[in-house]
């Protein structure tokens, strides 16, 4: 039977040139920022059987836990450089290990970010990953920094990974194709770095879409205490959402959560500048709404009429 320290030694301990000063095998790692960077941190947990499915695939698992914090630092416009991991497992099971630590370690290696240290114990199926990235001083793109007429926008397309969680949950009859289609965007979402680090300096406010546009948005306006109006017309689909009625690509694009794009604010004189960051980084940035100085966030159909969402999006302790 594996031991703790086998564990990390087999599966979480790599052979390559260090970022880190000080990595895996000591009480502390260290990490020497660059010079005239500040280090951005984020931290998220998952947690089996309310972020995940119970019997989840190890391998996507594995590219999900990191991918999510990856995408905290993509609304901040920073580069990514090293996570910690701290992991509570039933049993120490090989052949999901190494399925869980493949996942990671490809989705490390594509933006070159580091593991530099973490913890293991036994416990409920529990990963949590704390991550480091760098960002040039005053470039950052923090929630609090939307200004009234700032257009609103979101990278990507939105609702397919809620489409999936309704089909898995039998919400909604979905036949195979249309899941095959839709699942992805669940399972292994793609954080949007290039599209996050091209905007600094050119977005004002920004952060990532995790638990549904309206209620994430809500979050920068609270911040920046401004108001905002949403078109949900104009919220970009995913290609199998994109299939459905109306009601229900308004409902899940607007509230769907676990979608994991980019939500920012612009003055509008930087629309040609924003297109061209989306193009170079081969992701579709749609404008979406307005900022505004009014209080309140103001959801309206194409045509201008008021729209009422029946999702409130979701939250970690009110949400079933």
């Amino acid at each position: 039977m594996l031991s703790e320290f086998d564990l990390i030694k087999q599966y979480f301990t790599r052979s390559r040139p260090a970022r880190a000063t000080l990595g895996i095998g000591d009480d502390c790692a260290l990490l020497t920022p660059t010079p005239g960077t500040q280090i951005a941190i984020s931290s998220d947990m998952l947690v089996e059987n309310r972020h995940f499915f119970a019997g989840a695939d190890a391998r996507a698992l594995g590219h999900k836990c990191l991918a999510v914090n990856l995408s905290d630092l993509a609304a901040m416009g920073a580069k990514p450089v090293a996570f910690t991991l701290a992991l509570a497992l039933p049993k120490a099971d090989p052949a999901w290990l190494e399925g869980f630590s493949r996942g990671l370690f490809e989705l490390a290696d594509e933006y070159d970010c580091e593991l530099i240290g973490g913890d293991t114990t036994k416990g409920p199926l529990t990963v949590c990953i704390t991550i480091f990235g760098e960002v040039t001083p005053g470039q950052a793109l923090r929630r609090d920094a939307a200004l009234a007429g700032d257009d609103i926008w979101v990278s990507g397309t939105l609702g397919d990974a809620r489409l999936a969680l309704a089909g898995l949950r039998d919400e909604l009859p979905l036949d195979a194709a249309t899941l095959a289609l839709a699942a992805p965007r669940m399972h292994a979402p793609t954080p949007r770095i290039a599209l996050g680090r091209a905007l600094a300096g050119v977005a004002h406010a920004a952060l990532d879409i995790s638990d549904g546009l309206a209620g994430d948005l809500g979050h920068i306006l609270k911040a920046s205490n401004v108001g905002a109006t949403l078109d949900v017309d104009a919220l970009p689909a995913g290609p199998a959402l994109a299939t459905r009625e109306p009601a229900l690509r308004r409902r899940f694009c607007a509230a769907g959560g676990d979608d994991y794009e980019l939500c920012f604010t612009a003055a509008p004189e930087q629309r040609a500048a924003i297109e061209a960051a989306g193009a170079r980084c081969g992701v579709a940035v749609t404008r979406v709404g307005s900022i505004e100085a009014a209080p309140g966030l103001r959801l309206v159909d194409r045509a201008g009429a008021p729209y009422t969402l029946s999702d409130g999006g979701f939250d970690h302790f009110t949400t079933a």
